[in-house]
């Protein structure tokens, strides 16, 4: 299975209890078709007693499976908590995203995947110093002296 279509058939679920484990889940969500894994992720901290973080991942066998759990479970309750399941999301590459150290537009292929104009990608695919010539700020000003709309 490829990358693209394992996320697509793989939902985060979150607003767990701890009294959740991944045998509840499996019961709960076996109704929309194949399971294929379900991961609770560890607390960070050893000394915390929770048996989990509060969510989880649920990979089914095909993506229509999951788009129906979502329809279905979603602000559903499970051991007296509302919980919100939505489709997981491709997890940032380390030092990219929220909590790196470097600034997001710093970050390498931010300026490509964000730019705004064609010149912006342009200027990120040629990178510094491609265009030397510094273009003039004032050029195509000439008629900003004049207020109003134009009359043709």
């Amino acid at each position: 299975m490829s990358d693209l279509s394992r996320l697509k058939s793989t939902i985060f679920v979150s607003g767990l209890t701890p009294n959740v484990s991944t045998q509840t889940l499996q019961e709960a969500f076996i109704p929309f078709g194949e399971i294929v894994d379900i991961s609770l992720p560890k607390p960070e901290l050893a000394s915390n007693p929770d048996p989990h973080r509060g969510f989880g991942y649920i990979e089914f066998e095909s993506a229509s499976d999951a788009r129906e759990a979502i329809d279905n479970m979603h602000e559903s309750e499970v051991y007296g908590r509302v919980i919100r399941v939505t489709h997981a999301k491709e997890k940032a590459e380390k030092g990219e995203g929220l909590g790196s150290r470097v600034a997001v537009w710093e970050q390498e292929g931010y300026a490509t995947k964000y730019a705004v104009s064609d010149e912006d990608r342009l200027a990120t695919t040629q990178g510094p110093g491609a265009d030397e010539t510094p273009a003039d700020a004032m050029q195509g000003l000439e008629q900003l002296d004049i207020a109003g709309p134009r009359l043709a």
